[in-house]
């Protein structure tokens, strides 16, 4: 009888001994370090920023912010989608990611995100985004010209297109019902304009969703007005080559003064600069919310 109880204590104490344990481990939120050995948050990330397309000003700017702070990180180069794919998934596991940001964007209104504070400016002040139109443009399709001066919005506007997009809708179709939910704004753009019967014209993007927003509003808004809208989608590069060579009439995508300066100084005479049709754009490092010791570029050092 001793003998049964005696072994059932021990049994007891041994159990209560690994719930002690047990409770007392803890779990790190993403991004913080705790007690020696455990991994910082460079080594969580595989010292990765997660980039989009190579040559693209953010990932320039990432690439300088890398060199700026003197981390031991590589900007990883890959496709707009596949960024927000990897932050997508980083975001359903709770993990810890940085990637090349930029607003407006879907990504905020779809996910808790924050931009790296950057103390040194490697990623430059708010941009606006520009339409730039070919030499010659004026003159020759003067109502498109003066439209496209015309043409502005906000980065709720864009947003709203971008989500609904990003959702699984057709750009076209999305565009189509921004345009007939914001008549008022878009006859601001075409007041006093002239239709036309079928005059050709040719726009460029980047496959950014910013831009891809931006143009097929615009491109519908050109197609109501009579013209034979084409939209061609290329690299950033091609892009700024193709509207100063007039290969294509206009581009409403220019990032500007900081994400396409090295293109604008290249083609700077041989474009027209129509200025902003939309205002404090932002590029950046972003990372989750729950990442909340990382809050500064600097902080990745550590």
């Amino acid at each position: 009888m001793f003998k049964n109880k005696w072994k059932r204590l021990a049994v007891t104490a041994v159990a209560v001994l690994s719930l002690t344990v047990v409770g007392c481990s803890t779990t790190e939120a993403p991004g913080e370090t705790g007690e020696a050995g455990e991994q910082s948050i460079g080594e969580q990330l595989d010292y990765k920023i997660t980039g989009i397309d190579a040559g693209a000003g953010v990932v320039q700017a990432a690439e300088r912010a890398v060199e700026d702070y003197e981390l031991d990180f590589t900007v990883q180069t890959s496709s707009g989608a596949a960024m927000t794919q990897a932050l997508s998934d980083a975001i359903a596991n709770e993990e810890p990611i940085v990637v090349t940001g930029w607003s407006p964007h879907w990504k905020f209104a779809k996910y808790d995100l924050k931009y790296l504070e950057d103390p040194k400016g490697s990623f430059g002040e708010a941009e606006n985004i520009h339409t730039i139109a070919r030499l010659g443009l004026e003159k020759d399709i003067p109502n498109a010209y003066e439209i496209l001066d015309n043409f502005n919005w906000t980065s709720d506007d864009m947003e709203s297109v971008m989500l609904k997009v990003n959702d699984g809708a057709k750009v076209e179709d999305v565009a189509r019902k921004w345009i007939e939910d914001n008549a008022d704004r878009v006859s601001e753009w075409t007041e006093g304009i002239d239709p036309v019967d079928g005059d050709p014209i040719k726009l460029a993007y980047v496959a950014w969703d910013t831009e891809i927003a931006s143009t097929n509003v615009i491109g519908l808004v050109l197609e109501d007005m009579g013209y034979d809208v084409t939209l061609t989608q290329v690299e950033a590069g091609p892009m700024w080559a193709a509207v100063a060579s007039g290969d294509v009439d206009a581009i409403v995508a220019a990032w500007l003064p900081g994400t396409h300066a090295d293109y604008m100084e290249d083609y700077a005479d041989q474009v027209v600069d129509l200025g902003p049709n939309l205002e404090n754009a932002k590029i950046g490092l972003v990372v989750p919310a729950y990442m909340e010791d990382v809050n500064s570029i600097e902080d990745l050092a550590k």
